[in-house]
């Protein structure tokens, strides 16, 4: 069995096509995914589209591409989806976590003051709440990881999504106790140094995710969109990577994530 920890549903190129997504999700082996909002509009669709579907789980947060679109209100309403207040009843025990959220001087879509405020919103959010969670971070790993060494109630509580830097970066992560996360990307032909950081983590902190719909892994690279059955080519790429059988590297990632997003018996 494998979990998708990071997959945007709610995105036209899947959510159109969603029933055939997670049949061949299914026939992949992959038993639950986790679907990732990026603002609290795209929440709404994740929380209609967990409801729908009992193995699917979601995230919540303001990803920092959306930073300088959000006022209060979207915040607000943020805060409230976490702190029970959308009534959500028993769908709210598959809330996983706070996220993605972050910083990006990649792109830079929003100033990065305003990334930063957006993103300490939801640091605070996650402490209040007890929640793990989910970081992008993009030319920006060194800055969030300062930012996080502020908030220690969060240390063993925060994966990097879609990681895909080097063993030094990695270590300044792992040495505070937090979780690498790994996609297609990590099967590319030029992702030597995130290679090198997936063969030296530790079993007992990684997780696989494809972050559908992007990212696809070889040898379906060219293939778009990424779904989240993609993620057993990634999951069989880190196996050989660590000189694991691919059944281990599976049960583990599995149980890694089920401990990580407090999944419990509540998926299917």
């Amino acid at each position: 069995m494998l979990i998708d920890t990071h997959c945007h549903l709610s995105y036209p190129e899947l959510h159109r096509q969603l029933g055939d997504v997670l049949a061949r999700a299914q026939q992949a082996g992959v038993a639950r995914l986790i679907t990732v909002a990026t603002s609290p509009q795209d929440a709404r669709l994740a929380v209609d589209i967990a409801r729908a579907h009992p193995q699917i789980s979601f995230a919540a947060g303001v990803h920092p591409h959306e930073a300088a679109k959000v006022g209060d209100e979207d915040l607000q309403a943020l805060a409230d989806l976490h702190r029970g207040r959308w009534r959500l009843g028993t769908l709210e025990e598959r809330l996983a976590a706070v996220g993605e959220t972050g910083l990006d001087f990649h792109y830079d879509f929003a100033p990065r003051q305003r990334q930063e405020h957006v993103f300490r919103f939801q640091l605070a959010l996650a402490v209040e709440t007890g929640r793990p969670v989910i970081i992008h971070a993009r030319e920006a790993e060194l800055r969030v990881c300062d930012i996080l060494d502020e908030h220690p109630a969060l240390a063993g509580r925060v994966v990097f999504h879609c990681f895909s830097k080097g063993p030094d970066v990695a270590r300044r992560i792992l040495d505070a106790g937090n979780w690498l996360s790994f996609t297609g990307v990590l099967t590319f032909r030029n992702a030597a140094e995130v290679q090198a950081s997936a063969r030296m983590a530790p079993a007992d902190r990684i997780m696989i995710e494809t972050d559908a719909p992007y990212l696809s892994p070889e040898p379906l690279r060219k293939v778009r969109p990424c779904e989240p059955a993609f993620v057993a080519h990634t999951a069989r790429f880190l196996a050989a990577l660590r000189g694991e059988p691919p059944e281990t590297l599976a049960a583990r990632t599995t149980q890694n994530a089920v401990r990580f997003f407090s999944l419990g018996s509540h998926a299917a």
